[in-house]
């Protein structure tokens, strides 16, 4: 059984450095294998753990926008896609890394978050530890991209605004609270 972290906050308080640094830890102390995830559209968490990439899952979705009437017989959609998210995982010095990135041009963004979330469910079961650096706000909760995790960190700073944000993801998630003598 894998342990999923996930971060979420307000924009700018460090959700991705906090990230990269719980990736570092455990790799430091070898607990195990990595999945880090970068479901930020405005991917950076690359640059913290010093690895490049060169194709995200918005890549492939704008890629089959474009492509997709090129298709031809005996290759189907769902293989060629899962063969580009595959091709799309960097492997790391001690993880590996699926950027959810962001697409080019207006119109919806389900299709990509839809692609992210099947793919993480599909390869999670190959790590023991899976860290999901997530965009800022809420609107991955409300997608369904982080679900299932044993550990939100939802990180903010001190600002009126950004307490909002906290309390406004806490509405989101399943929260139990056990009070004992």
């Amino acid at each position: 059984m894998n342990v999923k972290i996930a971060l979420a906050g307000k924009g700018g308080t460090g959700k991705t450095t906090i990230g990269s640094l719980i990736i570092r830890s455990l790799i430091e102390g070898k607990k195990g294998s990595i999945l880090a995830l970068d479901a930020d559209p405005n991917s950076n968490l690359n640059e913290f753990l010093g690895v490049n990439v060169s194709n995200t899952i918005g890549m492939i979705r704008e890629d089959f926008k474009k492509n997709a009437p090129r298709l031809t017989g005996g290759i189907y959609k769902d293989q060629l896609v899962e063969m580009n998210v595959h091709q799309t995982l960097v492997e790391g010095k001690g993880f590996d890394l699926l950027v959810m990135g962001r697409g080019e041009g207006p119109g919806c963004y389900c299709y990509a978050n839809n692609l992210f979330k099947k793919y993480i469910d599909i390869l999670q079961d190959n790590y023991d530890y899976i860290v999901m650096d997530n965009e800022a706000g809420m609107e991955h909760l409300s997608r369904k991209t982080t679900s299932n995790v044993n550990y939100l960190l939802i990180i903010s700073g001190p600002s009126p605004k950004g307490i909002l944000t906290i309390f406004n993801i806490i509405t989101f998630i399943k929260v139990s609270i056990i009070l004992s003598k």
